[in-house]
């Protein structure tokens, strides 16, 4: 065993070692993966209020929006990793990007049919596609390259993501809310058709692009259909860990963009209305998508675990501000929260994936697991919300970022359990 272990270790050497400009150019054709599925993501912020209004919804009934997509992410991540290591990263790319295209082409039917059943199966179908995007693209990325630059390479991809959720609610109002407001009749679905027809389009084009492409074959986290792997990623201490970092991380970053608007409503922190305060909801995204680009070059210099417990006890800092001041200073200390998330998801799956060889594939789809998080807890703080109000609900992210920091100073260690062989 130990000598097959050094074997797959040179072969992946030798993989990795084709051709630096090879990896240089895959990795620029992946920030496209990394755009869109982040464009897609955060249309969903243009969707809630839209589909409310067209069904006449509850808050609740509207919120089954995340829960459907998160969802996929619970349901789907671990039979993705198994279709990566049978097929392979670029092809599980492919696979990702036609599934997601079919669930953007079903919002179509869905908009004639006037069905927002329809609607929640096409969100499930799309987020199923990213879902096998993310298990794909995220350790494919970490592992086109060195060991130790694997979490800058991951952080400068996932800023393109970034880019992505900045720019969707732009041009999600404008082809969307817009189309809808101007219209002389009851609200309809059909503005939705032209948008995702377009989507659609572009993810069958991507999808062509990345079939034809060259890219890099990686063989170390792949499995042919008559190899026997031993283990599971499931032994690996520090991915478990970094399973419920990724929970806790999604959970907060999506808890705190969907309490934002309310937060600055508030008498004691702006008095906003929600027209105003949702222009702020750009600061927010947007700090993660610089802080990205930074955190990118910084940890070419400094360990990925250093600069993510830095991050992390910052976000702490600020979110606790944010609960125990008010107006202006409340009000930006929430919003710089958004720089301080810039790396942690990059960082944390990075981390995460870190030493797992053949297991990789599976430890990826752990972690796309782990975003059901976004669905959990955004729903806690929203029960605490109504007990206590909404400035002090933000103890929940607090919890979470500090959970992140010991995951930085300790749990991010690789250790190695009595089932793993010592090489």
């Amino acid at each position: 065993m130990a000598g097959n272990s050094v074997i797959l270790e040179q072969e992946q050497r030798v993989t990795n070692a084709v051709s630096p400009s090879q990896n240089r150019f895959a990795l620029i054709s992946l920030t496209t993966l990394f755009f869109m599925w982040g464009f897609i993501t955060c249309l969903n912020d243009i969707l809630i209020p839209h589909l409310k209004a067209i069904f006449d919804l509850t808050y609740t009934q509207s919120m089954l929006v995340q829960f459907c997509f998160f969802g996929a992410y619970f349901l789907v991540s671990l039979p993705a990793g198994q279709l990566v290591k049978k097929v392979g990263y670029q092809k599980g790319i492919v696979a990702g990007l036609v599934v997601a295209a079919f669930g953007c082409l079903m919002f179509y039917p869905a908009a004639s049919m006037h069905s927002y059943p329809m609607f929640l199966s096409a969100l499930f179908v799309l987020a199923s596609g990213i879902t096998i995007l993310q298990v794909s693209a995220n350790p494919y990325v970490t592992l086109l390259g060195s060991k130790e630059s694997a979490s800058s390479r991951l952080t400068m991809t996932q800023a393109f993501n970034s880019l992505g959720t900045t720019v969707a609610p732009y041009l999600g109002a404008l082809f969307i809310l817009n189309e809808a407001a101007h219209s002389m009749s009851a609200p309809s679905a059909d503005s939705v058709k032209v948008p995702y027809l377009i989507l659609t389009a572009a993810l069958l084009l991507l999808a062509a692009i990345f079939a034809w492409l060259r890219l890099p074959h990686i063989s170390s986290a792949e499995t042919s259909s008559d190899e026997v792997v031993s283990g599971s990623a499931w032994q690996y201490r520090h991915l478990v860990l970094g399973a419920v970092g990724i929970f806790v991380y999604v959970g907060a970053e999506v808890s705190i963009g969907s309490f934002l608007i309310n937060f600055f409503g508030e008498a004691n922190i702006a008095s906003l209305e929600e027209s105003e305060a949702a222009k702020y909801l750009t600061y927010y995204w947007a700090g993660a998508m610089v802080g990205r680009f930074i955190g990118a070059a910084v940890m070419q210099k400094v360990s990925a675990t250093k600069v993510l417990s830095f991050n992390a006890f910052f976000a702490v800092l600020l979110v606790s501000v944010a609960i125990l001041t008010s107006g202006s200073m409340a009000m930006w200390a929430i919003l710089l929260v958004g720089l301080c998330n810039s790396i942690m998801f990059p960082t944390i799956f990075s981390l995460a994936l870190n030493g797992l060889d053949k297991h990789t594939s599976q430890g990826a789809g752990i972690l796309c697991l782990a975003i059901v998080g976004g669905a959990i807890v955004p729903l806690i703080q929203g029960v605490l919300a109504d007990v206590v109000g909404v400035q002090l609900s933000f103890v929940i992210p607090v919890l979470c970022y500090s959970y992140i920091v010991y995951y930085g100073l300790s749990g991010a260690t690789p250790v190695l359990t009595n089932n793993q062989e010592q090489r």
